[in-house]
């Protein structure tokens, strides 16, 4: 892995993409995309990133609503997966192990060397994806995922599509195929700010949710769907994340799980601004992450610095672990299924 040109570089023109490095002996692309409406947005192929994303507010001025690095270095570690792509199985895995179909698998155990999160040591955060389909508002990229890679079966085809829309919405699809069972759950990563240098805690959220699945010490699913009602988890209702001391790294079980378009999910809005985010999707879960343990970094877009809260995630998913769940949505992919996720972030 090399470091050829520095991120902070001007950006190209909307539907192109400069080469900025190489890893695994693919090049690393930065690619610019841009709407109608104004909003801009630069993704990386390395992890599936999203780089940045800007949008207009109510005034017509373009806000930055996401962390993002200035330099290559950041995102070939990522230990934060800043705006990355994950899989083959985003969020945690208990024991990193798994059966499928009578057969046995242990996979990576990552995280604190007890439970395998997000895909494993690299995941596909942390791998070369090659850059697809580009136009002025839209990139895809893919990744080929070999059988046994972080210890999975089967070869995974994958495919990650950022589109941007107008007025002020960033969609989000991902799609994988494979030759031979396995379990798949990916999930997009970004850390939204809607106020770039102040605690996320200070946000107002909402998200439809009556349920959400209890966690153990090492924050993996004791396998129960319990009520929000009189827990810190009940956002039916929009509420500040400080009006409770609790940190936030939890899956909630949303309404009406279940169709191929998007539906919604959750609302951040800034208390300062007024400026708010919507998370629609097809997925049945979202992991609310309040960046408790965000890496601290002086490398932050633009010269921001930032660390614990300074972003806010919404992964929309499967339940975590449901590999080892039998009452959560099933997570197996087979050969002549497609997985499909749609998400789509809107501000407005």
């Amino acid at each position: 892995m090399n470091d050829t040109l520095s991120l902070a570089a001007a950006a190209p023109l909307p539907g192109e993409s400069r080469v900025v490095g190489e890893a695994d002996g693919v090049p690393i692309h930065d690619i610019a995309l841009a709407s109608a409406s104004g909003a801009r947005a630069r993704v990386l192929s390395f992890g599936a990133v999203l780089r940045d994303l800007e949008v207009p507010d109510a005034a017509g001025t373009l806000r930055r609503v996401v962390l993002g690095y200035d330099d290559l270095d950041s995102y070939l570690a990522n230990l934060s997966s800043v705006g990355a792509t994950c899989g083959r199985v985003a969020n945690r895995i208990r024991d990193g192990r798994f059966t499928l179909d009578g057969h046995d698998y242990q996979l990576g155990l990552n995280e604190r060397g007890v439970t395998h999160l997000h895909g494993g040591w690299r995941g596909f955060s942390r791998r070369a994806w090659e850059l697809g389909a580009l136009d002025a508002s839209s990139v895809t990229l893919t990744y080929r995922s070999g059988d046994g890679e972080e210890g999975y079966p089967g070869t995974l085809a994958v495919r990650c599509t950022y589109a941007l829309l107008d007025p002020g919405t960033l969609r989000v699809t991902l799609e994988a195929t494979t030759d031979a069972p396995t379990p798949v759950n990916l999930a997009h990563h970004s850390y939204f700010t809607l106020d770039p240098g102040t605690s996320v805690r200070e946000l107002e959220v909402e998200i439809a949710a009556a349920n959400h699945t209890p966690v153990d010490a090492l924050k993996i699913p004791t396998g129960e769907i319990a009520p929000v009602a009189g827990t810190a988890y009940d956002f039916r209702r929009p509420r500040r994340l400080d009006a409770d001391p609790a940190d936030y790294d939890m899956n909630f079980v949303l309404d009406g799980a279940g169709g191929a378009e998007p539906r919604f999910a959750a609302r951040a809005r800034s208390t300062a601004s007024g400026l708010a985010l919507e998370v629609w999707t097809t997925e049945p879960g979202l992991q609310m992450y309040d960046g408790q343990y965000l890496v601290p970094t002086e490398h932050g877009i633009g010269g921001l610095t930032h660390g614990p809260h300074a972003g806010i995630c919404f992964e929309a998913q499967n339940f975590p672990d449901a590999v080892n769940q039998p009452g959560f949505p099933s997570p197996w992919l087979r050969p002549g299924e497609t997985y499909r996720q749609v998400t789509e972030y809107r501000f407005g």
